[in-house]
């Protein structure tokens, strides 16, 4: 395999398919801002950030047209990648413009399971040793995405930019239903109700509460290695935001779907993190058992279109590599 990422290729034009769905993101994002106007906090500094996201991005493709190779490509669709922090917490700006919904979810578990499966699952299973194993499963989430993405790098470099292009394209379409969907979820909508209302199965209209309170409950279980992470990890990204469907399912069965497509044995190997994961949402109150659920049936729809879609020419975008063949192409093999 020849390894000489900084070897000069041909330059071709254009953006790739990854930055033309971030550019369509900024955009449709900027004009939102200008629409709701001053319901929205701090306009200027959202707007600020997304030209200083444009920015970036101009930078990367100008190192590409210095230095056409696979090192300054790759460095083209990682960037990003690397902003998916930045947009998830972004998106609670936006849902709070709207009244809140979480009495329709946490309605639709009690009526559907009989109860709050976010409350009695870690009853069910209590200990230090069912916590710190669900805990571990939702904070794999991270290593997931990234192992995914960079496989490509290893088994078989052409099913990188699809691979990457597939993840940050179902990303994207999951904050989009952020935007406009705001579910907080059980930490936060128990912790704002209490639990006497929640023992007594009423579950009232909170409107715009979130937007003024972003306090949660601390997660299930006794202190642990584990536990501690994932709680350092809300602490600092979490809102009260994008419960609805879940994202760790959707997007972790989206993973799955691309490292059983890259190599199976891959997928057998995250296989248990993967049910672990989708466990833990609702184990740690993350997540309504109905968002676990829509998480599952978006993934296959998003999947499916995100590689729909990098089938298109538009989006395909300008390829140096070569193209991919029947025997190793990632919308081949479906």
């Amino acid at each position: 395999m020849d390894i000489d990422i900084l070897q000069r290729q041909p330059r071709y034009g254009g953006l790739l398919g990854i930055e033309k769905v971030t550019v369509a993101y900024v955009l449709f994002t900027a004009l939102l801002i200008l629409l709701f106007g001053s319901d929205i906090r701090e306009p200027v500094r959202l707007l600020t950030g997304r030209a200083l996201v444009l920015s970036g991005m101009a930078c990367t493709g100008l190192f590409y047209r210095l230095r056409p190779c696979r090192a300054t490509r790759f460095l083209r669709n990682l960037y990003p990648l690397t902003l998916l922090g930045y947009w998830y917490p972004d998106t609670y700006e936006f849902c709070q413009v709207f009244p809140n919904l979480d009495h329709l979810f946490a309605t639709a578990d009690q009526r559907l399971f009989g109860g709050q499966p976010a409350l009695t699952f870690a009853q069910v299973l209590p200990g230090k040793l069912w916590s710190e194993l669900f805990h571990m499963g939702y904070f794999s989430y991270y290593p997931m995405i990234f192992i995914t993405v960079l496989a490509p790098l290893v088994t078989d470099r052409r099913l990188f930019e699809p691979t990457a292009f597939v993840v940050l394209t179902a990303f994207m379409l999951y904050y989009l239903i952020y935007l406009f969907l705001p579910v907080a979820g059980p930490q936060y909508y128990f912790r704002a109700v209490g639990p006497e209302a929640v023992d007594s199965g009423l579950f009232p209209h909170l409107g715009d509460y979130f937007r003024y309170h972003t306090e949660l409950r601390p997660s299930p279980g006794p202190d642990g290695f584990f536990r501690e992470m994932v709680e350092q990890t809300q602490a600092s990204g979490e809102r009260p935001t994008a419960a609805f469907p879940s994202s760790h399912v959707g997007m972790s069965t989206v993973l799955m779907l691309l490292l059983w497509r890259n190599r199976r044995w891959l997928a057998c190997a995250a296989a248990p993190f993967y049910v672990l994961l989708c466990c833990s949402t609702v184990y740690i109150e993350a997540h309504y058992l109905v968002d676990v659920f829509g998480g599952l049936l978006t993934a296959v729809l998003f999947y499916r279109l995100c590689l729909w879609l990098y089938g298109r020419p538009f989006f395909g975008g300008a390829r140096s590599e070569p193209e991919p063949t029947a025997k190793n192409s990632i919308i081949n093999r479906q």
